[in-house]
């Protein structure tokens, strides 16, 4: 479609602001957009880089409508806008789909997440972030009930609103559905108004004994959670160490505990260590 073509589709569809809601075909139009975006995020996360000039060619918008769409998804949590274009490959400015974070280090995650299982003790109050490693340490709650769990993890939720020894606490605000979770300052509020006697929690990177991650709602949340929980635990895998982030969330000394697995180099374990840091290797079974 040429240039003023697309400039005709994307007036059309999207009316200056203050128009939507005036005209009944608001809502046609709102959902017009919505299914473009959804095919946008999926053409993106497939592909790992798509260009803004070819998405708005395929879906016969303008390069504005484009970019909006693209803004919105970033806001989201989705995938990360580049120069040209969008990308959903990880990088210090983004965590990767949570599929990818699903499959990736699947099994060291499970070790990890059972050895912090060991670390219960019936009748304790637990907090969980919103990691994939945390999600499997809710699946390995059982055998170490009765627990109070809160948690902004949809999933996790999920889970153990079936677990007749769980007493859940979801911790709600605004749904990051890029994160399969709630974030963001109505998230830490809600953190605030509890004290846990456990925290389990992972990180994006580790950066010269520093962790690390790729958005300030994912930092806000977690702060309030480390500040909410009189023992704090990181799960961590060897690849976290590897890895970049944009905002600075705590130093490790900040962990009474930090769980790794024993892909992570001797000298790393060492450092933190002479740090102050209690750390568990996890060895494989």
């Amino acid at each position: 479609m040429g240039e003023r073509a697309a400039g005709r589709a994307a007036s059309a569809e999207e009316p200056a602001a203050g128009t939507e809601g005036a005209e009944g075909g608001a809502a046609g139009r709102d959902d017009v957009r919505g299914q473009r975006r959804r095919q946008v995020r999926e053409r993106v996360v497939e592909s790992g880089f798509v260009r803004a000039a070819d998405l708005a060619e395929a879906f016969g918008v303008s390069l504005m409508t484009i970019h909006r769409d693209l803004d919105f998804l970033q806001s989201q949590g989705w995938l990360r806008k580049v120069r040209g274009g969008a990308t959903a490959l990880p990088s210090a400015q983004f965590h990767g789909s949570v599929a990818e974070r699903m499959t990736a280090m699947a099994q060291t995650k499970q070790r990890l997440a059972r050895a912090a299982a060991r670390l219960l003790v019936p009748g304790q109050t637990v907090l969980l972030d919103d990691s994939t490693t945390c999600l499997r340490l809710s699946r390995e709650l059982t055998g170490h009930t009765p627990l109070t769990v809160l948690t902004n993890s949809l999933p996790a939720i999920t889970a153990l609103a079936k677990e007749p020894g769980v007493s859940l606490i979801a911790l709600g605000g605004s749904y990051f559905p890029a994160y399969d979770a709630f974030m963001g300052l109505h998230t830490a509020d809600s953190v605030a108004a509890f004290r846990a006697d456990v925290l389990f929690m992972s990180t994006t990177a580790v950066t010269r004994g520093r962790c690390y991650h790729t958005s300030p709602e994912t930092v806000q949340v977690k702060r309030a959670m480390m500040a909410a929980a009189t023992r704090r635990v990181l799960l961590a895998d060897h690849t976290k160490f590897t890895r970049d982030g944009l905002y600075a969330l705590a130093p490790l000394t900040d962990f009474d505990l930090v769980v790794v697995d024993d892909g992570l180099a001797r000298e790393e374990v060492r450092a933190m260590r002479e740090r102050g840091t209690e750390v568990l290797v996890v060895e494989r079974g």
